[in-house]
């Protein structure tokens, strides 16, 4: 069964009726520890213990039933291939980790991190309309990271592919490419305006 299969059969079952599916945050976590991951996959095939690291990639990244194809499971050069692919989307994924963050910290906890005055803040000079506007700006940029990390999530899942034998193309690779060229160029303009 592939993955585009196991999906189907999932939404099949009803898992569709939450406001939030189960699989959404799932891929959202899993995108967000993509560069530990592979940082744990190289130790993990330097130590020779490549068929854990084998089973936690392919339970994290939902190709659990992918492991049942003729090709077997993936070996330790292609293990070590993968996480190194994987590196690009894990930096990538620090960008949206880091707004969420800042979410928190600037948005939600924004009276415990800035203790005032507030006479020149946004909604000010009142702590409950500085709190607010922070608030009220960080939401959207706080919405943006999660779908920036659940797509993240998919281009790894399509990515992932390959490892378990079955053909992905240029294109997500392409993609990866072009998205790592943007996320350096969106650091390098970040720094630049500090």
């Amino acid at each position: 069964m592939s993955f585009r299969a196991s999906q189907h059969v999932g939404k099949a079952s009803g898992s569709g009726s939450a406001v939030v599916r189960p699989g959404f945050a799932r891929r959202v976590g899993y995108a967000a520890v993509l560069l530990p991951a592979s940082v744990a996959t190289v130790g993990a095939v330097a130590v020779g213990r490549s068929d854990r690291a084998c089973e936690w990639w392919a339970r994290a990244g939902e190709q659990g039933l992918a492991t049942q194809t003729s090709n077997g499971r993936p070996g330790a050069a292609r293990l070590l291939a993968h996480a190194l692919l994987c590196v690009p989307l894990g930096l990538l994924a620090l960008i949206p980790v880091g707004v969420e963050v800042l979410f928190v910290l600037r948005g939600v906890l924004y009276p415990l991190v800035d203790h005032g005055p507030y006479n020149h803040s946004w909604g000010g000079p009142g702590v409950g309309g500085a709190w607010v506007a922070h608030f009220g700006v960080a939401v959207p940029f706080a919405v943006a990271g999660v779908g920036a990390l659940w797509l993240l999530g998919r281009l790894h899942s399509r990515l992932a592919g390959w490892m378990w034998g079955r053909k992905v193309g240029l294109g997500p690779f392409i993609i990866t490419a072009a998205a790592s060229v943007g996320g350096v160029a969106l650091v390098i303009a970040w720094i630049h305006q500090l």
